[in-house]
Formats: structure tokens, sequence, C-alpha cells
């Protein structure tokens, strides 16, 4: 059977921290924590994280919490593990999953982005509604909305011991009438003694407006909100929406 998932959450999925790396995430897990910490009833202690792939932003939000990581890729929880052996990690899928316990906060990064229809987004909602304790608080942080989407390209990547990736990323929306856009990766990966190897790796994102997110998280139990955020160097995240549950 052809594996039909990205190739950095699968076969490559032990790359990926050369793709980015684990210290380029501190500023959106503070902001996360802060967000959490300051708008949650109660004491937090507790944070689920959906869609915690290599576990970058858990490398960072664990010293404020005790952190389950959730997962769709065992790769990445494996990745995960090595970075973060004290947290407990959960195979899982964000739209259905269901762990039978509640949590102070629930984090969702760029994980989100794969939620390309409504009702994906919805059933992610869902799942992180029934997963926070009330009072608590649920953190969104997709790379764009609708609004704030923008073509583009850029390229990165890391040295490792012994091997090396770089990465040309290419943002393009062929259709602006449906709710997906394209993010292909050309990557290139050097190992020490062994010739580089190029691989492409296609992305498919959701892209919906900010009022769709507000409407679909508060049809799902949540009052919430959204912003802009600024100062945070070096990171790429736009919109930030901050879910509330009700006590």
């Amino acid at each position: 059977m052809t594996d039909a998932r990205p190739l950095l959450y699968g076969k490559l999925a032990g790359w990926f921290h050369l793709l980015t790396a684990p210290a380029d995430y501190e500023p959106e897990a503070a902001l996360a924590a802060k967000l959490i910490r300051e708008n949650a009833t109660g004491e937090v202690q507790s944070l689920l994280e959906l869609g915690s792939g290599g576990g970058n932003n858990a490398s960072h939000l664990k010293q404020w919490f005790a952190c389950t990581l959730s997962d769709l890729s065992p790769e990445m929880l494996a990745l995960s593990r090595t970075l973060n052996p004290e947290c407990e990690h959960i195979l899982g899928d964000m739209r259905t999953m269901r762990l039978g316990r509640t949590f102070d906060g629930v984090y969702v990064h760029d994980a989100i982005m794969y939620m390309t229809t409504e009702a994906d987004l919805a059933a992610t909602f869902e799942t992180a509604f029934v997963h926070t304790r009330p009072g608590g608080v649920a953190v969104f942080v997709p790379d764009c909305v609708r609004e704030s989407f923008e073509p583009e390209t850029s390229h990165g990547g890391h040295d490792g011991e012994a091997r090396a990736l770089r990465y040309l990323m290419w943002v393009t929306d062929p259709n602006p009438k449906d709710s997906a856009y394209d993010v292909d990766f050309a990557i290139v990966l050097h190992e020490e003694g062994q010739p580089s190897r190029a691989v492409h790796d296609h992305h498919v994102f959701g892209l919906f407006p900010r009022e769709t997110w507000l409407r679909l998280l508060r049809s799902a139990g949540f009052e919430a909100t959204s912003f802009a955020p600024s100062g945070l160097h070096g990171s790429r995240c736009q919109e930030v929406f901050v879910a509330r549950k009700p006590l």
C-alpha cells in the first residue's frame, strides 16, 4: 500500500529537526503559555497539544505545564520522545480523539493547517472543547487565515551531526475560490560519505476566513477571540485564536 502522507511525517520524519529546529519555536510557545495562563480561570498545570509533531513546541511548553502530546504520525511521536521523554505521547487524530479526561489548556499549532474543510475544522474544535476543563483555554495558531494569506517562497534548513538538510518552500493557491492551498518543498539531504539527494514533498493546507474560525469555535461552545501578534522574532505566526470554555 502506498503511503499517502507527506514525506516529512513518514519516511523523512527523522530529518524533521533539521528542517525546523526546536529552538525556533520558543517565541510562539511562550506566547501560547502566556495566553493560556492569563485567560484561564484557576491554576494552569496540564496541557494537551493536538498535532504535536516532532515535539518542538513541547520542548518549551513543558517548562510550564505537564504536557500530553498527540499526533497522527507514529514516526513523529517517536521523534518527539527523543526530545521530550518526560511527556506523555498518544497516537491520535485531532478530529476524533477522545481521552476521557480534561486539561487546563489545549494547544494546536500549525498542524491545524491540515484541516481543509469546515467539517474537519469543526471536528478539531470539538475535540479541543471536550478536552478543555470548564474555565480552561484552548489556543490555535494557524499559519494564516484567508485575509492574511500571501503566496511566497522561502528557504532554510540546518546542519546536524554528519548530515544536513536544506529546503525551498513554495506556497501557491491554484484555486482562490476553494478552502485549500498548496505547499511544495524541494528538499536536499546530505549525509557524510553519501551522495546528496533531492526529494519533493507536497502538502495541502486549509484556508478559511477569520469569521469562519470564530463562528466554528463559538459553535463548539467556546468564547473565542482572535488577534494578530507582534514582536515574535523569527515567527511566521500571523493569527492567534484564544478560546475559553465557559464555567
